[in-house]
C-alpha cells in the first residue's frame, strides 16, 4: 500500500474556491481503480491548512493516477490558491505478513 500524507498551505481569501477544488480532486480520484483512500481534512488551529490523505492499493495504481485528466486540471487550479509550497510525504506500508 502506498500512502501520501501532507499539508497544504491557502491563502484565506481563496479558502472557499480551494475546497470546492479539493473536493472534486478527491470525488474524482475515490473512482479510480487501487484508489482506497483520498480526502482533504481543514487544519483545526489554522484552517487555512488543509491536510490530504490518500491510500493507494501500489505504486502502479499512484502512477496512474498522476496522469489522469483530473490530476492535471488539479496541477493546473493549484497555483491559484496556494500560499507557499505543499508538503507531501509518500509512505509505503506493508499490511500483514
Amino acid at each position: 500500500m502506498i500512502i501520501i500524507a501532507g499539508a497544504v498551505p491557502v491563502q484565506p481569501d481563496k479558502r472557499e474556491e480551494a475546497a470546492q477544488v479539493a473536493l472534486r480532486m478527491a470525488e474524482l480520484s475515490k473512482a479510480e481503480d487501487g484508489c482506497a483512500h483520498y480526502h482533504f481534512y481543514s487544519d483545526l488551529a489554522d484552517p487555512n491548512t488543509f491536510f490530504i490523505f490518500e491510500e493507494w492499493r501500489d505504486a502502479a495504481s499512484l502512477d496512474a493516477h498522476g496522469k489522469t485528466e483530473h490530476m492535471a486540471w488539479f496541477r493546473e487550479q493549484l497555483p491559484n490558491f496556494l500560499a507557499g509550497e505543499p508538503k507531501l510525504t509518500r509512505y509505503e506500508a506493508k499490511i500483514g505478513d
